[in-house]
């Protein structure tokens, strides 16, 4: 389990759930889940990225929740999910596995939600495209700051040129077995360095860094190396929901050409919004526009009894909100 080290005051502090639930996966992983918000809303379900929590999605659910039914858990292994036995329990499978899990445990029967994940989160929502309960639940996505394929190759965390030896390079930094220790100064920059913009305010570095130095060094380890071999673009050309892809310019993590080719791959793409100077974090970088990205796709895409806007009426929906 992690230590759930974050801020716990201001805008980025993590608010009470209205409600908890332990959901097992397939494999027997429990999964925690929190909802937020009124009930009878129309739903979203967040997914966050590697080495992160639900804190993650902070800024988010105080905004949503406010007229949104709002799911939020952990990966298993983070946050307050429990971490799985051993190397089996780590894959894009078992991701797709568990947000499915999630769907059943928290949505009513044909009941449609808005999914958005964030960089390891998105990957599993490419990962579940083909499942039937993906298929049952998911109204449209969005993916924020993630990748399909080639993930450490094209990384650019290591200042080198790309090859074989900045490859080499960033997985072993990216795979590293040694703890990060406490968050020092030297932490908060090392961080900044490589998964935000160099704009970001500290008080969201800060953010960034207690979270994702709560991430156990295990589950940290074993999913450094799951996703140094994701290779996701059949998913990627079945995710056959309205989908929007948002990405930083200055992401060093998966860099822009990764969202400007999910972009162009995706069945039913509705485009890339690239942030200049943003890093790797956009839902604390960006809040806004992740949380406006989101509640736009509820708006044209989530009726308010639960059900999925269709053909004319979404393209109705879409021309309305863009004039």
């Amino acid at each position: 389990m992690s230590r759930l080290t974050h801020v716990t005051s201001g805008p980025f502090a993590p608010p009470l759930a209205a409600r908890e639930m332990t959901v097992e996966s397939a494999d027997g992983a429990t999964l925690h889940v929190e909802l937020h918000g009124p009930e009878g809303a129309p739903a979203v379900v967040l997914a966050h990225g590697w080495t992160c929590s639900t804190a993650f999605w902070a800024a988010q659910i105080r905004d949503l929740s406010l007229d949104h039914r709002v799911i939020v858990y952990d990966q298993r292994g983070h946050g307050r999910s429990a971490a799985p036995a051993g190397v089996e329990g780590y894959s894009t499978t078992a991701l797709a596995d568990d947000l499915e899990a999630v769907l059943a445990a928290t949505l009513a029967p044909g009941e449609r939600a808005v999914l958005a994940g964030h960089s390891m989160g998105g990957m599993t929502i490419m990962a579940a495209s083909t499942r039937p309960g993906f298929r049952e639940h998911a109204a449209a996505a969005l993916l924020c700051s993630t990748g399909s394929d080639r993930l450490v190759a094209e990384s650019t965390v290591v200042p080198m040129r790309a090859g074989r030896l900045r490859t080499r390079i960033t997985r072993s930094v990216l795979g590293a077995k040694a703890p990060l220790g406490p968050v020092t100064p030297m932490a908060r920059r090392v961080l900044k360095y490589a998964t935000m913009g160099a704009g970001a305010p500290p008080e969201r570095v800060e953010v960034c860094a207690r979270i994702v130095h709560g991430c156990p060094r295990v589950v940290r380890y074993r999913w450094s190396h799951v996703l140094d071999e994701v290779a996701l673009d059949a998913g990627v050309l079945e995710l056959n929901v309205p989908t929007a892809v948002v990405a930083g310019t200055s992401d060093r993590m998966t860099p822009i050409a990764h969202a400007r080719r999910l972009a162009g791959m995706l069945p039913d793409s509705l485009g890339l919004t690239e942030l200049p100077g943003v890093g790797h974090m956009t839902p604390v970088e960006a809040p806004e526009t992740v949380t406006e990205g989101i509640r736009n796709l509820v708006k044209k895409y989530v009726r308010a009894d639960g059900q999925q806007v269709q053909g004319l009426e979404a393209s109705e929906g879409l021309e309305g909100s863009s004039a």
